[in-house]
């Protein structure tokens, strides 16, 4: 499951259409000015200073079954406003990220998202993996098997990072809202019955109000944990980022 890998963006396994990796397009001389044809290769910005962050791994034990009816008080409320402001503010954002995968391995890599539905992961070599969403489906491409999967977005819990509005406590099934000095997070569950339930934990810096970090767990209790830095929300990505190309390039029987 390269989507597994890659983010932990499924809450579960579902269909996917597998066909071949188109052809890579020329590589852009610098930063992320690209046009419909061209494919990022690095870092969001050339002034970006910051050092990778080190992620704050969830104990894994606190995946305990929520009660059927939550509800939160008012310092709660306020905190799930906050973080739904926040990702309401945004309409483009662009930075680097360092993910921790079930198994501890660390990947880095660059991403940018175009709101709404639309978000571009590259994953820094040796990972052969790049993560494409246009809005309705998402792409996961691996260029050493030279394949491309794709899903629903409609699938993915980080949907929610997306939407172009949201209000937390209305449009999904938050099941923990907590502060400290250092992050407001909030848990979202979903549960589906073929698949079972899954959380998104998402981390918001306390004292600067930005993204740090989130945390997919799959039906299984499996962690996927990806920390984010160097964040611009000022750049524009080229909207060519976020296209997919569909064709099947497989040479038809006979």
């Amino acid at each position: 499951m390269a989507l597994a890998l890659a983010l932990g963006l499924l809450a579960g396994p579902v269909a996917a259409q597998t066909v071949p990796l188109p052809k890579p397009s020329p590589k852009p001389r610098d930063g992320i000015q690209l046009t419909a044809t061209t494919t990022p290769t690095r870092g969001p910005s050339s002034a970006a200073t910051q050092a990778p962050p080190e992620p704050v791994i969830p104990d894994p034990r606190r995946n305990v079954p929520s009660p059927l009816f939550v509800t939160f008080d008012a310092a709660q409320k306020a905190q799930a406003a906050k973080v739904s402001s926040y990702l309401s503010s945004l309409s483009t954002l662009v930075g680097n990220f360092v993910q921790v995968g079930p198994d501890g391995s660390r990947t880095k890599g660059d991403f940018y998202i175009q709101k709404p539905g639309k978000v571009r992961f590259e994953y820094d070599e040796p990972s052969p993996i790049a993560i494409i969403a246009d809005g309705s489906s998402v792409a996961v491409r691996d260029r050493k098997l030279a394949t491309q999967d794709i899903y629903p977005l409609s699938q993915t819990p980080l949907r929610y990072l997306l939407s172009d509005r949201i209000d937390l406590l209305r449009d999904t099934n938050v099941v923990s809202v907590t502060a400290d000095d250092l992050f407001i997070s909030v848990v979202i569950e979903e549960k589906q019955v073929l698949v079972g339930t899954s959380r998104l934990m998402l981390m918001i810096g306390a004292k600067d109000n930005q993204l740090k970090q989130w945390t997919v767990t799959d039906p299984q209790g499996y962690d996927t944990t990806v920390a984010v830095y160097n964040l611009d929300a000022t750049k524009r990505p080229d909207p060519g980022m976020f296209k997919i190309d569909f064709t099947n390039y497989a040479t038809p029987p006979g």
